[in-house]
C-alpha cells in the first residue's frame, strides 16, 4: 500500500471510541489553545485586510471565528487558518517542526459545518489531521526548513486532505487521490525571515483552503497521483531531495496506537519556539542576578545550529527588528528584551516596543554561537552567556524548552494562557462562554461550535 491508502484508511476507520480519553481531552484543550491566540488576534492589520479580501472574493456562510458568518467555506478556512496562527503563538510538534492544529482545525470547523457532522465528527476528524501531518512533518527531522520550506503550510495541506475528506464524505480511495491531488497545491516559502512580510500567517489557512478543495475535487471524480509521499516527484522527492527509509516508516510508525497529539507542544511565551528556551535563560539570569543594562557588556546565546538560519542570521536586521513578526524571530531582540523586562509577552511585539531605545541597545551587544550540547529537534535548547562590565561571567542553561512532550504545560496552564489572550478582545464572561463551546464540542452539533466562534467579538463591519 502507499502512504496515501494508510492514511486514508487510518481516517476512515478512526472512531471517537478508539482516541483514549486523555487523548480528546488534550485535543480539545489544544483547540481551546489555538482560538485564543485567534480571539488575540482578531483586528490586527493582517487580520483586517485579509477579511477584506476574502470577502471581495466571494460570500457564503462558513463560521469565521470573531468576523462572523460571511464568507465561503475556503476562505473561511484561511481567515481561521491566520488568525489562528497570525501571532505565532500556536503549538508546535517538536519533532516535525510544524504548527499542526492551525491547518487542522480551520479544515475541520468549517467542513463539519457545511456536512451538519456532529461536535464528535469534528474532534475525530481533527485528531486524525494531527496525527498524519505531524507523522509526515516528523519524517524531514528539520530538513525542510533547510530548503527554505515552511512545514506548517507544506505538510498541514495533506493531514487536513484527510480531515476535509472523512467530514465532507469521501470513501478510503478518494481520500488517497484526494493527497495525491493536494500535493500540487501544498507549500510556504520562508522568504518572510528576510523582512517581516506577512505571508507565514498565510500558511495554515491555504493548507486547510487548498485540503478543502483537494477533497472536493477527488469527491467529484477528478484523478490524482496515488503516491503523493514516496513517488519519484512526491512529497520528500519534491521537498528534501531524498527521504531516508527509516525515517520514512515514522509516517506510519505506531499509527492509532501511540498518539503524536500527546507530543504536540503549547508555547508559554508569544515568539518563534526556537527562542523559547533562550527568553526563559535570560529572565532566569536576571531574576537570580538583578541585572541591569549597565551591568551587561555582552551576551552569547548558545543555539542549535540548524536554528541559526532562522532566529540569528543576517544578525543586523535581527538587532533592529521592523515589525512584531521579525521581533519573534530575533535571538538579540527577544533575549534582550527578556533581560531588561524579565519576560516576553505579546506587548513586547507592539510598535512603542519595538522602538524601545534600552532594548536595542543591549541587542546590539547580544550574539550566538553553536550549542555543541543540543539534541535538537527533540529540544529547543538555549543557554545565555552574560559577561558584566565587572567580571563576571554568568550563564543559565535550558536544556528542556518549556511545553516540550517532557516539560509539558498542563490542561490548567492551557486554560490560564487562553483567558489572557481571550481579555485582548473579549469579556469574561464570553471567554468562558467560548470555552465551555469547545471544551464540550462532542456532546453537541458542530455548527452551534461555529456559531459560538463566528459571534465571538461581535464585529462591526470589517472593523472589530
Amino acid at each position: 500500500m502507499t502512504l496515501s491508502q494508510t492514511f486514508a484508511d487510518f481516517a476512515t476507520g478512526l472512531t471517537i471510541d478508539a482516541i483514549p480519553e486523555r487523548v480528546r481531552e488534550r485535543a480539545r484543550h489544544l483547540i481551546l489553545d489555538s482560538v485564543g491566540t485567534g480571539l488575540a488576534a482578531v483586528g490586527a492589520p493582517w487580520a483586517e485586510a485579509s477579511f477584506a479580501a476574502a470577502g471581495d472574493l466571494g460570500s457564503g456562510t462558513a463560521p469565521v471565528l470573531g468576523y462572523g458568518r460571511t464568507l465561503a467555506m475556503r476562505d473561511a478556512a484561511l481567515m481561521n487558518g491566520l488568525v489562528t496562527h497570525g501571532l505565532d503563538y500556536d503549538d508546535t510538534h517538536s519533532r516535525g517542526i510544524i504548527h499542526a492544529t492551525v491547518s487542522a482545525f480551520p479544515t475541520a470547523l468549517v467542513a463539519a459545518d457545511k456536512a451538519s457532522a456532529s461536535g464528535a465528527d469534528l474532534l475525530v476528524a481533527y485528531v486524525a489531521a494531527m496525527e498524519i501531518s505531524t507523522r509526515v512533518a516528523a519524517v524531514g527531522a528539520g530538513g525542510f526548513h533547510g530548503f527554505g520550506f515552511h512545514p506548517t503550510g507544506l505538510i498541514g495541506a495533506f493531514g487536513s486532505t484527510l480531515a476535509a475528506g472523512r467530514l465532507l464524505g469521501l470513501d478510503a480511495q478518494q481520500i488517497a487521490m484526494a493527497q495525491g491531488i493536494v500535493l500540487s497545491m501544498a507549500g510556504g516559502s520562508l522568504e518572510f525571515l528576510d523582512d517581516g512580510a506577512w505571508t507565514k500567517r498565510l500558511h495554515p489557512g491555504w493548507a486547510a483552503s487548498s485540503a478543502l478543495t483537494a477533497a472536493t475535487l477527488a469527491k467529484r471524480g477528478f484523478v490524482g497521483p496515488p503516491a503523493a509521499y514516496e513517488g519519484r516527484f512526491g512529497l520528500y522527492a519534491l521537498y528534501l531531495r531524498d527521504a531516508a527509509p527509516a525515517l520514512l516508516a515514522r509516517a506510519t510508525e505506531a499509527l492509532g496506537e501511540s498518539w503524536e497529539i500527546e507530543a504536540v507542544s503549547v508555547k508559554p511565551l508569544p515568539a518563534c519556539h526556537m527562542t523559547h528556551a533562550a527568553i526563559d535563560a535570560a529572565i532566569a539570569l536576571r531574576t537570580e542576578y538583578a541585572l541591569t543594562a549597565a551591568d551587561i557588556a555582552k551576551v552569547i546565546v548558545l543555539v542549535p545550529e540548524a536554528v541559526i538560519p532562522i532566529v540569528c542570521e543576517p544578525i543586523a536586521p535581527k538587532r533592529t527588528p521592523r515589525t512584531g513578526y521579525d521581533a519573534q524571530f530575533s535571538i538579540p531582540y527577544t533575549v534582550a528584551t527578556a533581560l531588561l523586562t524579565g519576560k516576553f509577552t505579546l506587548d513586547a511585539l507592539d510598535p512603542a516596543a519595538l522602538s524601545d531605545s534600552a532594548v536595542l541597545d543591549l541587542a546590539t551587544r547580544v550574539d550566538y554561537a553553536i550549542d555543541p550540547d543540543s539534541d535538537y529537534p527533540k529540544h529547543f535548547t538555549g543557554e545565555v552567556i552574560v559577561q558584566t562590565h565587572d567580571g563576571r561571567m554568568l550563564r543559565h542553561r535550558e536544556a528542556i524548552n518549556r511545553g516540550a512532550s517532557d516539560r509539558p504545560l498542563s490542561n490548567a496552564d492551557i486554560d490560564a494562557k487562553y483567558f489572557e489572550n481571550a481579555a485582548r478582545t473579549v469579556d469574561a464572561p464570553r471567554a468562558a462562554h467560548i470555552r465551555a463551546a469547545v471544551l464540550d464540542m462532542d456532546r453537541h452539533p458542530a455548527s452551534a461550535l461555529g456559531d459560538v466562534l463566528a459571534g465571538a467579538t461581535a464585529p462591526q463591519g470589517v472593523s472589530v
